[in-house]
């Protein structure tokens, strides 16, 4: 195949520079030769370069002769992949981005020919010191039979000016087999278009053409038998299939008419909906309505029946009453119609994998996933953490072409950096381990800590000498990882030493007679290959510290070969790999710009960094969002959550949540750190509304609707109040007029469905590579047209294309977008992405897309699909709450509180949402509640005027309905009561704690403007390795523990007065003292696990601190009787006598 002549040093200049920049914005591609200088190349845009002569799209193949040797187009392109996968990129505002090409990025040797700084053999040419094209195995491409090894540079001259000669022997290059061993030969590359279309609408259009193939059959002749079957087309009067005047339904002009056959045929659905049984349900609802009756009769009985004797209290516990069954109300609504789901994984394989007349081949036609996982400081997120989740990810069960992994370090660190690349020369061994022995879970740490027999299942016969290999090579890792801090500062010291030597050396020349004064050179910090790293210095100086670094990004393992690579019997191998897919997924390091000045909007302005440069290289239709410690537990959990996404009204769906499970939590879950009554009650019953809400991790995206788009069809399923059949006629033949791609991609709420593509700049900003993936994107995320009830569907096959080959100037352009400028005067954080201006970004940014008229789907695997960790300690626990009840009234005063909600959504969706904004208001009146039994005692009174029969009925049924919905709860869910009980005990911990702090620092962000920071949730375990529960028993002083610690001992103290005061009065009153004394010990209950944090280690606490706080306890409650004695009595002993 011609093309033209292409040189792996070119590089193109960023195309989608600001207009601000664009003039100064080029970008330099640099290499380090083994002398350590420098060399610096510059080349034209390949692209502009293949586009500047129209071609038609077809193939011409040409017979390779001794003086016709071509280079295929696809083979320059690789190796310009493999330069671009050894490069480091870094760039930013006012700065030149720079390709460092980096003879290694690790300590040790990368050893997987994906990996960056992968060695391979240097051109064999005098002066040249390139290396040698390798294929996907890392084997030499050598075109002489004399293997004599050249580059591909060289090969090129020699071909051209040389005469077709060898270097090496001398001889005329003879057919080679160059092309047979570098490309699979057998899908014909296309020419490229002509030049006025980009990369992205070259895809697109690829990808359309397939639908030419659905009137063939497999040889590629026409099918006429098909194409009678499916179109409008006939042979005559004997036609079996006639179609009738009109079509066969309310199809419009020119468009397809499906047969009733077609129409009826048996179609297998991906997903189905499990409904809680009736014997459950309905009583569930019922109990809900008689206990709103009955809380609405006990309220207009309080309300009516005034204490006179201390309507004080009485006023007090009656408004914070109506409060507690107000917020009841919102707790309780949604839960009305709780569902649950399964999916089919057969079905899946069968409709995307399976061959078909449209892929005879069987290669996968699911569509791409791009993985966000993101840390900040790894130092609070340990870096082996990290490096599991990377290798849970790499080694999960999703097509290896389809599947890319995004690590966003938004602390610029070296450890972190240094980590990834170790990880990804681990997961060289640990990810065809993995596929041989169908391990689980995919995550070494936790794979080899199960407490389970390993051997169970397992068939092959040499598992257990892999896996005893695979361990101790597991086990140096983690020493290499927890090595890697102490390795980088003595590398940077001796660097630095070296630095101050030279620098010396240079004063003494330059100043021989002065007196030399010590040169002071910034302390660097160093990475592996001898340079300075761009990002954040150990010792920061200017322009490398956390808030002030350029962008950089590191393709650590390369996109891998569009077919599978299966291992061969290798000696040198740890493990036998013979047919083992051995390919890995690209991987991918990111650290965004930082500058001072700039708001770099936390977690949500790193999401929204690693969404457009994910757009540029890999451009997955749906993105998996992981915290650094959440980690893959089911390989299949993708393909789990791909089955509602590509099932029939997958389009609709904007995310599919999956529930969070922790690990290293103590048995007794003292701090309901599993959350398992929000997790599964509250978020099941969503499901069956408009979708659960988003948690923050564990969520698979669709691109689009990330993107601000509204979802397909929006129109048809929300026409809206003022809609009626005089517009509807209209606007549905503008539909059918309007482009599908465009008809799909609609924002807003103007009634033109054919997007404005002129304003996507002042959207997305001016990256135009970024503008046209959205298309592709939207396209790709489109279910199977399998069935003629799937709308806006795409035709089978359509993903079965290879995919483009990264080159340079598509990582610089993804420097350019993850720059700190790039999202000025832009939607990014206000419609389009995360959405800024809250510490709980999660929650604002599913309720936009849900606002807009999507939906999102709860998804409950029976493995669980990720776990991660939870903070066990009581003050980490308590900041934790702290930060997500501050977003939630963050919320509840910004315009994203669910009153002011579109009409899109729905109605008890809307009232979940209240809820969140909400919740944390309870706070004030649930501290006033637990003062009040303690205020009784004190006082002698009580919140009625006597414990009548009304009362004490009103309460029992109160009670009792609490109670049986907490059963039936417990029964359609799955929890246990247990954990429903956790959950009680620590709703009043956080809601006289964190909840009423974050009450106040949310009022005075909004009265006063005063910012609220957080620290992050640390991930690393305690310091007791003996222990792995060491962390619950540190007691670690916060201010949010003084309201729960002074309502204890407030109660305390009421209960030795208020039995002192009974006893010892002439007329007791033991109503009173019952009461009181009742509702006290129901608040010391709710906060007996936090008064067991603070009392540390189970024996560490001295006996003696238990009998002074009695002896305390008991001299201030005797001290209250003698100051304030019982009415008509004057002494402290009153009326009562021993017998």
């Amino acid at each position: 195949m011609a093309s033209k002549s292409f040189k792996p040093s070119r590089l193109s200049q960023s195309s989608s520079t600001r207009s601000d920049v664009n003039e100064s914005q080029k970008v330099t591609f640099a290499r380090r030769t083994s002398s350590g200088r420098y060399v610096s190349y510059s080349r034209d845009d390949l692209d502009s370069e293949l586009g500047s002569t129209d071609f038609a799209n077809y193939t011409v193949h040409l017979p390779p002769t001794p003086d016709n040797q071509p280079m295929d187009p696809s083979i320059s392109q690789k190796v310009e992949e493999q330069y671009v996968s050894n490069s480091l990129f870094t760039g930013g505002f006012n700065s030149v981005t720079r390709a460092h090409l980096m003879d290694k990025v690790i300590e040790s040797e990368a050893n997987h020919p994906q990996m960056a700084g992968a060695k391979g053999s240097s051109c064999a040419i005098p002066g040249c010191d390139s290396k040698v094209m390798s294929d996907e195995r890392g084997v030499d491409i050598l075109p002489c039979e004399c293997d004599f090894k050249i580059c591909r540079d060289c090969y090129i001259d020699a071909v051209k000016a040389g005469g077709g000669i060898c270097p090496g022997c001398k001889e005329p290059y003879k057919n080679t087999e160059l092309d047979e061993v570098a490309v699979d030969n057998s899908r014909p590359l296309p020419l490229p278009p002509p030049s006025g279309m980009s990369k992205m609408e070259r895809r697109l259009s690829l990808m359309k053409s397939t639908k030419s193939a659905l009137m063939r059959s497999q040889t590629g002749d026409f099918d006429h038998n098909r194409w009678l079957f499916e179109t409008k087309g006939t042979y005559g009067y004997g036609n079996a299939i006639w179609p009738k005047e009109g079509g066969f339904g309310n199809e419009k002009e020119d468009s397809v008419a499906e047969p009733t056959e077609l129409m009826n045929r048996p179609w297998r659905p991906l997903t189905r909906k499990l409904k809680i049984p009736a014997a459950v349900l309905s009583p569930y609802r019922l109990l809900i309505f008689v206990r709103l009756v009955v809380l609405t009769l006990f309220l207009m009985w309080r309300v009516s029946h005034k204490n006179t004797d201390a309507i004080w209290l009485w006023g007090m516990s009656v408004v914070c009453e109506i409060w507690f069954a107000f917020s009841w109300l919102l707790d309780q609504l949604p839960k009305l119609c709780p569902i649950n789901r399964s999916t089919d994984l057969n079905v899946l394989k069968e409709k995307f994998e399976t061959p078909t007349p449209n892929n005879p081949t069987g290669k996968s036609d699911l569509p791409g996933i791009d993985v966000f996982v993101s840390t900040a400081d790894p130092e609070k997120e340990p870096p082996l953490v990290t490096a599991n989740t990377i290798l849970s990810i790499l080694a999960a069960d999703y097509p290896v072409e389809k599947l890319s992994c995004y690590v966003s370090d938004d602390g610029g660190a070296l450890l972190t950096f240094e980590a990834m690349a170790e990880a990804a020369s681990f997961a060289n061994i640990w990810v065809p381990f993995c596929r041989k022995h169908d391990i689980e879970p995919r995550n070494p740490e936790s794979y080899f800590s199960l407490k389970r027999d390993p051997y169970k299942n397992k068939v092959k016969p040499d598992f257990v000498k892999d896996r005893r290999r695979v361990k101790r090579e597991y086990d140096e890792f983690k020493v290499r990882i927890n090595s890697l801090p102490d390795s980088i500062r003595r590398r940077s010291d001796a660097y630095h030493a070296r630095e101050e030597i030279k620098a010396m050396k240079l004063q003494r020349q330059n100043k021989e007679d002065e007196p030399i004064e010590p040169a002071k050179i910034p302390k660097a910090t160093w990475m592996a290959d001898g340079t300075h790293w761009p990002g954040t210095w150990l010792s920061p100086t200017s322009e490398h510290t956390r808030g002030d670094h350029a962008g950089i990004i590191q393709v650590m393992l390369k996109p891998p070969s569009d077919e599978p690579l299966l291992g061969n019997a290798d000696d040198t191998k740890l493990i036998d790999v013979t047919d083992v897919d051995i390919r890995l997924p690209l991987l991918v390091y990111v650290s965004r710009e930082k500058r001072p000045g700039y708001d770099h909007n936390k977690k949500a302005g790193a999401m929204n960094a690693l969404v457009r440069a994910s757009a540029i290289m890999s451009n997955g239709p749906f993105i998996l969002n992981l915290d650094c410690d959440h980690y893959i537990y089911n390989s299949k959990a993708m393909r789990e959550g791909m089955c509602f996404m590509m099932d029939r009204g997958g389009d609709r769906i904007c995310y599919v949540q999956f529930p969070q499970r922790f690990e290293g939590i103590d048995p007794s879950d003292r701090y309901a750190n599993h959350n398992t009554v929000f997790f599964d009650v509250n978020m099941r019953a969503l499901d069956g509304l408009q979708g659960p809400v988003y948690v923050g991790t564990g969520c698979l995206f669709r691109r689009v609707a990330l993107y601000g788009f509204d979802p397909p069809r929006s129109k048809e399923h929300n026409p809206g109040c003022c809609s009626c059949c005089f517009g509807r006629q209209k606007k549905l033949a503008s539909m059918a007029s309007t482009p599908e791609e465009n008809r799909a991609l609609r924002m807003g709420e103007s009634d033109d469905e054919e997007m404005n593509l002129s304003l996507f700049p002042k959207k997305f900003g001016n990256s135009t590579f970024l503008i046209d993936s959205i298309p592709v994107a939207e396209f790709q995320g489109r279910p199977l047209a399998d069935h003629p009830a799937v709308k806006n569907g795409r035709p089978p096959g359509a993903l079965t294309i290879p995919r483009d080959l990264l080159d340079a100037s598509t990582v610089a352009e993804a420097i350019s977008v993850i720059s700190c400028w790039y999202e000025d005067k832009t939607e990014w954080g206000q419609r389009v992405g995360w959405i800024y201006g809250s510490v709980t970004e999660d929650v604002v940014t599913g309720y936009r897309m849900h606002n807009r008229g999507w939906k999102s789907v709860y998804c409950v695997t029976k493995r669980d699909a990720f776990r991660g960790t939870a903070p066990i300690n009581l003050t980490d626990r308590l900041h934790q709450v702290l930060r997500w009840a501050t977003g939630s009234v963050e919320i509840f005063f910004s315009r994203n509180n669910a009153l002011l909600a579109s009409p899109r959504m729905k109605f008890l969706q809307r009232i979940a949402y209240l809820n969140v904004g909400i919740y944390p208001f309870t706070s004030i009146f649930l501290i006033v509640y637990c003062f009040l039994p303690a205020l009784s005692l004190f006082s002698g009174q009580f919140i009625v005027q006597t414990l009548n029969v009304t009362f004490l009925s009103y309460l029992l049924g109160i009670t009792v309905t609490l109670c049986m919905l907490a059963v039936l709860e417990i029964k359609w869910s799955g929890i246990e009561l247990e954990e429903w009980w956790r959950n009680e005990q620590f709703w009043l911990i956080g809601g006289t704690s964190a909840h009423l702090a974050a009450v106040l620092q949310g009022l005075l962000k909004v009265i006063a403007g005063i910012e609220i920071s957080f620290t992050l949730t640390s991930k690393s375990a305690g310091d007791d390795v003996d222990d792995e529960f060491a962390d619950l028993y540190i007691v670690k002083w916060t201010s949010l523990m003084i309201p729960p610690i002074t309502i204890m001992m407030v109660n305390l103290i009421a209960i030795a007065v208020g039995v002192s005061r009974t006893i010892y009065s002439v007329i007791p009153q033991w109503s009173r003292l019952i009461g009181g004394v009742f509702f006290s010990f129901w608040v010391l209950t709710h906060l007996y696990p936090f008064a067991k944090g603070l009392m540390g280690r189970r024996g560490r606490t001295p006996t003696i601190v238990f009998v002074w706080s009695g002896l305390i306890a008991i001299t201030i409650s005797l001290l209250w009787v003698a100051i304030n004695p019982p009415a008509g009595s004057n002494q402290i002993g009153g009326s009562f006598q021993f017998p």
